[in-house]
């Protein structure tokens, strides 16, 4: 898959804050994952520069809001998840990504086509 139509296929995108570095894991309309990156938080408004607007979701927190605002400067829908809807899907046997995938879903009600 080239890589202008790899950035096109992402139709949601959940972003995992730290603190220097940030999980991002990018669905496309049926659910299927088509990205998993691991960025640090200059390379962050870059990277997403380069795609289309998608629909963004992360935990709301202090710099989340930030970087909503950068988000949307640039056309995404960003969205803001309470960290009580969060903190359920962190389980020890998954990873960050999979947390971030499985917060995505009951956030936003998306439902698979």
């Amino acid at each position: 898959m080239s890589r202008s139509s790899f950035s096109a296929a992402i139709a949601t995108l959940g972003i995992d804050l730290g603190k220097n570095s940030f999980h991002l894991v990018g669905q496309d309309q049926r659910g299927a994952i088509v990205l998993r990156l691991k960025l640090s938080r200059c390379q962050l408004t870059q990277r997403l520069a380069n795609i289309p607007p998608c629909l963004i979701g992360m935990e709301a927190c202090a710099g989340a809001h930030h970087i909503g605002r950068q988000l949307q400067a640039l056309g995404h829908d960003v969205r803001l998840i309470p960290a009580q809807y969060v903190k359920p899907f962190l389980w020890s046997c998954f990873g960050l990504v999979e947390s971030v995938l499985l917060s995505i879903r009951p956030a936003f009600r998306i439902e698979p086509d």
